[in-house]
């Protein structure tokens, strides 16, 4: 969610719960402009909100000239103060799976993690366990979520032939799931063969389609305000919320939950 249109996209998804005061929209929209300008970021967005037990993180993401490359994430307890985060590596994200259960809100946390050994047939938990600041676990279901239900319209974007993404103008958009793409390293399309990648735009699909997402019915489409919003709605991680206005450039997403997987979706649908 673009900080340049905030007050206009968050209006736009308000029938999710995306709620804010209009001082926090304020202070939001021009803290996030300040980080655009210290940190050199092309684009900022407000990337959504965690809620923890305690406090709060708001989730920024900055962007430069290559819309699909590599972003810079920051958090802020107050909607003022930005801190940046560390980039999602393999060891924090194999480290931070072992939590679960709610987050505190409170960077500073620590949780204290057991791993439990075998001897002989009596498992037994290791003495000292390992201590794993919050901080790392936000990281890491940031990254998660992203990977999972980050999306885009199908042609909001184009690949140039040496590589970097752009915003595209023009796209047209659609009421179905097959025209919009998770905005992250493509997975299934690797998968297709040179026959199915025939038919394919190499400037346009160079993303993964929804419509091949697992479990079946993990997204609720639905068309809001006659016919001027479409709204996606993602029920495996409960709080994702995409929008999209058909015939414009303004669209994106932002997530407000509580940073927990919905593990029981394929027992509901």
């Amino acid at each position: 969610m673009d900080a340049e249109t905030l007050p206009y996209a968050l209006d736009l998804v308000a029938s999710s719960g995306v709620c804010l005061s209009p001082e926090r929209r304020a202070a939001l929209r021009t803290s996030l402009l300040l980080v655009r300008r210290d940190y050199r970021f092309e684009q900022v967005r407000l990337w959504g909100r965690i809620q923890g037990i305690r406090g709060v993180y708001y989730i920024a993401e900055g962007v430069g000239p290559d819309r699909a490359g590599s972003r810079s994430r920051l958090y802020s307890l107050n909607c003022v103060d930005w801190s940046l985060l560390p980039p999602p590596s393999e060891e924090i994200i194999t480290m931070t799976s072992v939590l679960k259960g709610r987050f505190q809100g409170d960077p500073s946390y620590e949780y204290e993690h057991f791993e439990k050994k075998d001897e002989g047939e009596r498992p037994y938990e290791e003495e000292g366990g390992v201590l794993i600041k919050e901080e790392l676990r936000l990281v890491a279901t940031i990254d998660q979520i992203d990977k999972a239900v980050g999306i885009v319209p199908r042609g909001a974007y184009v690949k140039s032939p040496l590589g970097p993404v752009h915003e595209n103008r023009n796209f047209e958009e659609a009421k179905k799931l097959s025209s919009y793409f998770h905005f992250t390293e493509p997975v299934n399309l690797k998968n297709k063969t040179l026959l199915e990648k025939a038919d394919l735009d190499p400037a346009i699909d160079f993303l993964d389609s929804l419509e091949h997402d697992i479990p079946k019915g993990s997204w609720s489409i639905q068309v809001e305000r006659g016919g001027r919003v479409i709204v996606l709605r993602s029920l495996l991680w409960p709080g994702l919320t995409f929008y999209h206005v058909p015939n414009t450039k303004q669209h994106g997403y932002i997530y407000f939950g509580h940073g927990e997987k919905n593990k029981d979706l394929p027992f509901m649908l």
